[in-house]
């Protein structure tokens, strides 16, 4: 198992974004989160097995979320950031 915080810049608040992250993680077997941040950026974190990440990952930069990003930047984190999470939510 791994986890990935990603932080995603652009036009990125306002346009479904999050709503679409969370239709997007249905097809894959991933927990986490999505929420928008004060500075415009949406930050998610996700955990799963490394090909289901790294396929929810793609499946975002391929979808129409593609044209709003502007930067994607991606980092490892421990999975101990996952204790506690089942599903996929949109957080406040």
């Amino acid at each position: 198992m791994i986890a990935r915080h990603v932080f995603y810049e652009g036009r990125v608040q306002g346009v479904g974004f999050r709503y679409t992250v969370r239709h997007l993680a249905k097809g894959y077997d991933v927990i986490g989160w999505v929420r928008n941040l004060p500075d415009g950026r949406v930050e998610l974190l996700a955990g799963g097995q490394p090909e289901e990440v790294a396929g929810f990952l793609a499946a975002i930069m391929e979808s129409e979320l593609a044209g709003v990003i502007k930067n994607q930047q991606v980092h490892s984190v421990d999975v101990s950031a996952l204790v506690g999470l089942g599903g996929f939510s949109i957080l406040p």
